[in-house]
């Protein structure tokens, strides 16, 4: 299959920007997957996160990065633009379908996650899979996801909750996020499942 791409970046990579149908698939089974685990934590959270609230609200924002792993791991497998806002809206597809407390809102919080996501991909072009890549994309979910919180869940917040929720949510998402799905890619990238990838070809610290 032929590749549609951009012209050559700064550092003499091209943005291919046609998915294979392999893309898709394995995007989706990121995705589904990934909407699984966040069907689980939808309920798993609440009592870590009544703990947090009581030591010091916003602080539950620590544990939100779990809802952002999706978009962060399918863009450095995938690598292919659109592949981090596909696998983090589609988990949130699955979420909102098996049921949960929020509802379609679901929908928009996937859409914006995976929208942070996608941007800080897209300001390295889609070249560089390094760990600091990744932890910024997490950061970057992270930070969507807490200001898109911060509307539909906590408007009117003080100032207070306001800074330490949005602080939270950006160190939650570029751990648990962003070096937790680097960590998880180079784990399956090993079992040798990715090696129709240039994500499992030996190119991922470029």
């Amino acid at each position: 299959m032929t590749t549609t791409e951009s012209p050559a970046t700064s550092r003499g990579r091209r943005i291919v920007w046609r998915w294979r149908v392999v893309d898709i698939l394995v995007a989706s089974v990121i995705g589904v997957a990934a909407g699984l685990v966040f069907v689980l934590w939808n309920t798993g959270y609440e009592l870590p996160s009544a703990g947090l609230k009581v030591l010091l609200p916003g602080a539950q924002g620590l544990l939100v990065g779990v809802w952002l792993f999706a978009g962060v791991l399918g863009g450095i497998i995938i690598r292919k633009p659109g592949a981090a806002l596909f696998t983090e809206l589609l988990a949130a597809v699955v979420s909102a379908l098996v049921g949960n407390q929020w509802g379609p809102l679901t929908l928009v919080s996937g859409l914006v996650q995976g929208l942070g996501a996608e941007l800080v991909l897209l300001a390295f072009l889609y070249g560089s899979w390094r760990v600091h890549v990744a932890i910024l994309a997490g950061a970057g979910a992270g930070l969507a996801g807490a200001i898109n919180d911060l509307v539909l869940w906590y408007a009117g917040a003080d100032t207070p909750f306001v800074i330490v929720y949005l602080v939270s949510c950006v160190i939650s998402g570029a751990v648990i996020a962003g070096l937790g799905s680097w960590l998880l890619w180079k784990a399956i990238a090993r079992t040798g499942a990715l090696n129709r990838f240039a994500s499992g070809r030996g190119t991922a610290d470029v």
